[in-house]
Order: C-alpha cells, then structure tokens, then sequence
C-alpha cells in the first residue's frame, strides 16, 4: 500500500488542520515542500523566509512528525522539529553569550505562544566565513543556526507554526509586534 492510499490518522488530519490558515506577520512567507520520508509515518513540512523591502533577514523549516504508536525520545507522538538560519551583524556575532541569547529566543517564544511542550531541547550553532583568493576583501560573514524541537501536548499546532515564525522574524531583526497587532490575512496552503 502506498502512503497515498493510507487512511490518514485522525490526530494528524486534526494537526494538519490546525497549521491551515494562519495569521502570521507580512515579512513571513512560506511554502509546503516534503516531509523527511523515513523519520516517522506521516509527517509534513514549510519552508519559510522572512523578507523585508526584497532583502532576506531569515530562513528556516518547520516539520511535524507523527508516529501513532508514539516514540519514546519524543514523549509523545508528535514531535515538532524547527530551524532558523540568520546572518548576524558583526557586534552581535562577536557576543560570547550569543548561544544563552539565542536559545532564549525559543524558550520565550514557546512561553509566548502559552502552548504546553515536552522533552524541549535543541542546538545553537555560529558559523563564521571568512573569504580568501580571488573573494579577499570580502566581509567576514557570521550565520547563527537555531535548531529546536519539542513535544506539543494536543494537535492544536497552529500556535507552534506561529512560534517558529516569530522565532525566524527575531534571529531576522525584526522587532516584535506591538501588543495588541496581529497580520492582516491568512497563509493559504495546500496541506492536506
């Protein structure tokens, strides 16, 4: 039997519904790409950007797996598995607490989102370029790579999706929206 003609879980079908649709801030853009084949049995995934005036500040991926039956690392039988990829400004880059810094990122964010997780944990990696040959001259170049992954408690995930997406707008610099302000319009995807 192919995966196309399984008869998708009621939780996950519940999940997917949940991420339709969200609400998120104008510089977020996003798009279905496929989900990590062997990982789990059923499993969906966004790629996303934020983008301001033309210019990319972040990039990343959202990926939900569910393995009815549960995993026992995961704690659950969802798992919600994030990246976030920025450049830094140099003054930042140079910050040893760079990494507490980020990684408290996602620990507020999760604590904004007031969704409830499970087994959190993730890495913060910096990546330094610098340009030799014919590119000498050129900048050094600092990236900060956020990994992070959790538990959700219920398949309400659309708050999760949103999380992530703050998540992407902050390592991008963008300031948090003012309280109160939510984005105009909804994403429109194809997740079944």
């Amino acid at each position: 039997m192919t995966p196309e003609q399984r008869e998708i879980p009621a939780r996950f079908a519940a999940a997917l519904t949940s991420l339709r649709r969200p609400r998120l801030r104008p510089e977020v853009h996003l798009h279905e790409v496929p989900g990590p084949g062997r990982v789990a049995p059923w499993t969906a995934a966004l790629e996303g950007d934020v983008t301001v005036n033309g210019l990319e500040l972040a990039t990343g991926r959202f990926v939900l797996l569910h393995d009815p039956a549960g995993q026992e690392t995961w704690r659950g039988d969802f798992r919600v598995v994030t990246l976030v990829r920025a450049t830094l400004e140099p003054e930042m880059a140079a910050d040893p607490l760079l990494a507490e810094v980020a990684w408290s990122w996602v620990t507020e964010a999760v604590e904004a989102a007031d969704v409830d997780v499970v087994a959190i944990g993730g890495t913060v990696t910096r990546v330094l370029s610098s340009s030799f040959g014919a590119l000498a001259g050129t900048p050094d170049a600092v990236d900060l790579e956020l990994r992070a992954s959790w538990t959700p408690t219920d398949t309400a995930l659309g708050a999760h999706l949103h999380l992530w997406a703050d998540l992407m707008a902050t390592a991008g610099g963008l300031p948090p929206l003012p309280e109160g302000v939510t984005a105009l319009g909804p994403w429109r995807t194809g997740l079944r």
